[in-house]
């Protein structure tokens, strides 16, 4: 007898043609959850490069049917409205019946969510990942905006925020739902711990590389001081448009033989970078939990991050140090102590991501909510 149910990702954000890399943590998580069921995929986005007014784009990519809806650009607000509802409609009727709406972003997407469970009763969840949530950001949000989140996530049967931090900020601007927080999802059989020797302290930072997020002045700020108390090292920057900072590196006399800037790799490759480093550096003024320090504790290699968002309540003391936000000495000094004499078990850090965050444990907690969700 086949128990599958049919779940519906409804994504305002995910991996196009558009933004290859927008939301590919939720992809992840449709990947680990499509274990347990069949998952569709349903993803609309604008493109200045749509010829038509709507282009449905289907494929399956990892073995999920994934529906992309191209809409063309608009400076009418009605008509841009107007043609995500029709391009929705259209995917539905490829889909075919759906069981539960699994919805990630609650804006504005969650108003498709809402529209099915209340003209065909098909309930829904909602995994959440913004840190526009958190103050001060949430302060910008307008009146209309928050009244519709707060109807959304009021009828939602469960809402998943990544960590508890990101929970706390959601009820704290009175969006009351019934909350199960449930984290990111790392491939543990392609971020596992190999034994590479390096010869040469290698430090590397993976993300988008936006600075006013990541700060990554700040990071090349430090390395550029490191030169005065460790010789030789490599300092690998790893993103998109990663070369845009070389001017920066250059002001600031960083050695080019001590930096290497990587534009934006693949996911397998992000675990062989991340095996072939003795650190993992993260020097964000704002996050939620971000998959990279996961997929760096599951590879074995220590961290060093700033202490924001829900990253403390994923981050074992004996797997690096967290530090304030903004303090260049703090993290100058802890990369020293990482470099001195700081001990690694890889394997007890793999065990742990598998323990919490792999694809069968995290597929297994959704599993749970859909069937509650049905009843």
């Amino acid at each position: 007898m086949n128990n599958k149910l049919h779940i519906l990702f409804l994504c305002g954000w995910y991996p196009s043609r558009v933004l290859p890399n927008n939301g590919d943590f939720i992809q992840r998580h449709a990947k680990a959850v499509s274990s347990l069921n069949k998952i569709s995929v349903l993803h609309i986005i604008s493109d200045e490069n749509c010829i038509k007014e709507i282009e449905i784009v289907s494929e399956v990519i990892d073995g999920i049917q994934t529906h992309i809806g191209y809409i063309k650009k608009t400076n009418n607000p009605i008509l841009k409205i107007y043609l995500y509802y029709k391009a929705f409609k259209l995917m539905l009727l490829k889909i075919g019946l759906i069981d539960v709406i699994h919805l990630n972003t609650l804006y504005p997407f969650g108003l498709l969510a809402l529209h099915q469970k209340i003209i065909k009763k098909i309930p829904f969840i909602i995994s959440e990942h913004w840190t526009g949530y958190h103050q001060p950001q949430a302060s910008t949000l307008s009146f209309w905006r928050k009244l519709i989140s707060k109807i959304i996530v009021r009828k939602a049967a469960f809402v998943c925020p990544v960590s508890n931090d990101l929970k706390n900020s959601l009820e704290q601007i009175s969006y009351k739902g019934n909350y199960k927080p449930i984290p990111n999802v790392v491939d543990t059989s392609i971020f596992n711990p190999e034994k590479i020797e390096n010869s040469v302290f290698t430090i590397i930072h993976a993300s988008n590389l936006v600075n006013e997020h990541k700060n990554i002045e700040g990071i090349l700020q430090v390395i550029a001081k490191l030169q005065e108390k460790i010789n030789p090292f490599v300092f690998k920057l790893i993103g998109k448009d990663a070369h845009k900072y070389e001017t920066l590196a250059k002001e600031l006399k960083i050695n080019s033989n001590s930096i290497i800037f990587k534009n934006h790799i693949s996911h397998q490759e992000v675990a062989k970078e991340l095996n072939k480093s003795n650190l993992f550096i993260l020097f964000s003024n704002y996050e939620n939990l971000p998959c990279v320090i996961l997929e760096a504790f599951s590879t074995g290699t220590p961290v060093i991050s700033t202490d924001v968002g829900g990253i403390r309540e994923y981050f074992p003391e004996d797997f690096g140090y967290l530090i304030n936000k903004g303090n260049q000495e703090e993290l100058l000094d802890n990369i020293i102590k990482i470099q001195n004499n700081f001990i690694v078990n890889k394997q007890k850090m793999h065990s742990y991501v598998k323990q919490h965050f792999s694809e069968k444990v995290i597929a297994l907690e959704f599993n749970k909510l859909y069937k509650f969700s049905l009843k």
